[in-house]
């Protein structure tokens, strides 16, 4: 599936991004590529819009919190809104053990974020936190 990415202006410095479809290693890039104009502009808060992004992966991750860095070096912020049940899990790994300390690899932290996610989805979030 692909990445579909809406950006609307919804003030003077303040961009509205809609995410829907999958931020992983195939689109992360697309994300990127679209934030960038952004990110060197005067734009000083971006909201994304988490409602119809189905999975996450760290790729994406990197992503938000590579806009996150650039907005908060000039007193900017990157707020995360409707994010579904399990994207929200994954942010909520992530604020508790930062991915670099406990996974070794970019494709071992993203095959257990796909587990992890598909345990939600299918309402199974028992194990996922463990």
């Amino acid at each position: 599936m692909s990445l579909d990415i809406r950006i609307l202006s919804t003030g003077d410095q303040i961009r509205h991004v809609a995410l829907q479809g999958r931020l992983d290693t195939h689109t992360y890039q697309a994300l990127d590529d679209r934030l960038a104009p952004l990110l060197a502009g005067a734009t000083r808060s971006l909201v994304l819009d988490l409602a119809e992004l189905e999975y996450i992966s760290s790729a994406g991750i990197r992503s938000i919190f590579k806009a996150r860095k650039a907005l908060s070096a000039r007193g900017g912020k990157v707020v995360v809104v409707n994010p579904q049940p399990q994207i929200q899990k994954v942010f909520d790994l992530v604020k508790a053990v930062p991915l670099n300390e406990i996974f070794t690899s970019v494709a071992e932290a993203d095959a257990y974020l796909d587990a992890m996610q598909r345990k939600v989805v299918m309402g199974d979030d028992e194990d996922a936190q463990g």
